[in-house]
């Protein structure tokens, strides 16, 4: 059996990181329910599913925690048995993902109109729930830690499914944002807060699921693995509070006043030319501030005519009309 570092210690860290991540999303369930958002209610079913799995899972690893380094602190052996906390880490991963994946694969259909793209998200999210849940369970009768690496298929399959939905999901809402882009700087800024949240969703998720399967197929007797399988629910729960909790102030941001002095604003705005009135007063500004006042209006209308030879003739000055109000 390796040393404790290994064990115990990879162990700790990754409860501890959870337990981090596990007070961060409570803030965020309270935040969530204070602020009273009008969701329909399988949104609200969805938000508190999460909040019991997330609370079960939390505690249940820090009993765990407890199991292993005081209760039997002087019994080494308990380190080869794989406690039901541990086992069921797979279970509520898979749960959280599922629930995630699924509610932003929705974001993708509502956005593209794609049953297409939703239907591989729904086809890549449910078949890694399913093998999550069947890792969890056999885990769960094994028990032994040394012999759970007859699970290696299975949790391969799970985890690579689980990461490949994450990284379709990424990379559809990343080409749909960005091909909304305005060139109005304020809409962009929202865009581009939105692409960083999607890639954020599928970089953390992926890199705890790749850890955890590379760890688990390279080091079976150690704890490594479970350094990044804790946490991965979490960060799951994380990514989908903070889309529902950031809404309204990338609403207020969107509800603003448009910012012309976007660069193809001023290029329409350095085409803007008025004339004076007959009272010489200024009737438009284009020197950068946001405010055009107009006061009288002259309008000017030229007429020009081309000869059969294609020269240009200058026009009578009856031609010329003025005084006309601009309606």
């Amino acid at each position: 059996m390796p040393g404790y570092e290994k064990t115990l210690g990879t162990l700790m860290i990754g409860i501890v990181f959870n337990t981090f991540l596990y007070g961060l999303v409570m803030f965020q369930f309270a935040t969530y329910y204070r602020t009273k958002f009008n969701d329909p209610v399988p949104i609200k079913l969805m938000v508190l599913f999460l909040f019991l799995i997330d609370n079960v899972h939390s505690i249940a690893v820090i009993y765990m925690l407890w199991e292993y380094c005081v209760t039997n602190f002087d019994n080494p052996s308990i380190l080869l048995v794989a406690l039901w906390p541990y086992t069921f880490t797979p279970i509520a991963t898979a749960i959280a993902a599922l629930v995630t994946q699924i509610f932003l694969g929705y974001r993708v259909y509502r956005l593209t109109k794609s049953p297409i793209l939703y239907g591989i998200v729904v086809g890549l999210s449910f078949p890694a729930c399913i093998l999550g849940i069947v890792c969890g369970t056999k885990a769960w009768i094994i028990r032994e830690s040394a012999k759970l690496i007859v699970l290696n298929k299975l949790v391969t399959a799970w985890l690579g499914l689980q990461v490949a939905a994450d990284l379709f999901i990424t990379g559809a809402l990343t080409i749909v944002l960005l091909r909304s882009r305005t060139g109005f700087r304020k809409t962009d800024t929202v865009l581009y807060r939105l692409i960083r949240g999607a890639i954020q969703t599928g970089l953390f998720a992926g890199i705890f699921s790749l850890g955890d399967l590379a760890t688990f197929l390279q080091y079976p007797d150690t704890n490594l693995y479970g350094m990044f399988a804790i946490p991965i629910g979490r960060i799951y729960t994380n990514t989908l509070l903070d889309t529902l909790l950031t809404r309204d102030e990338l609403r207020d941001q969107l509800s603003g006043t448009v910012d012309i002095e976007s660069s193809s604003r001023r290029q329409e705005l350095s085409d803007l030319r008025w004339v004076a009135n007959n009272k010489g007063q200024r009737t438009a500004t284009t020197d950068g501030s946001n405010t055009i006042q107009l006061g009288e209006v002259e309008v000017r209308r030229e007429v020009l005519v081309f000869g059969d030879d294609g020269t240009q003739t200058n026009p009578d000055d009856a031609s010329l009309k003025k005084g006309h109000p601009m309606d």
